[in-house]
């Protein structure tokens, strides 16, 4: 199993986020997900906002592209990109079937 997949022209994520992080960056793999470390702390939905943020950033979309499907109070949690228009070199995706 793979830590993405897609879903048509969706990209779906499974994520392991490390909040309160020094830096912000992909963090390689977390068992069978992808480690995101962010400097947002993990209170009041804040960590959750910056991860969408960020996540819109690097795959070249605007935030109300990005969905946080589920793990609103975890640190596992899924996440749609919709028709990402970049995908991270570092992360080695495949490319969306045709």
């Amino acid at each position: 199993m793979s830590f993405h997949r897609w879903d048509g022209d969706a990209l779906i994520l499974d994520v392991h986020l490390q909040p309160k992080a020094s830096n912000d960056m992909f963090a390689g793999l977390h068992g069978e997900r992808l480690k995101i470390r962010l400097t947002a702390p993990p209170v009041d939905g804040k960590a959750n906002a910056y991860l969408l943020a960020f996540l819109a950033e690097a795959f070249g979309v605007a935030k109300s592209q990005v969905i946080l499907e589920s793990g609103q109070q975890s640190r596992q949690k899924r996440v749609r990109i919709q028709a990402p228009r970049q995908l991270p070199a570092d992360l080695g995706l495949t490319v969306r079937p045709a």
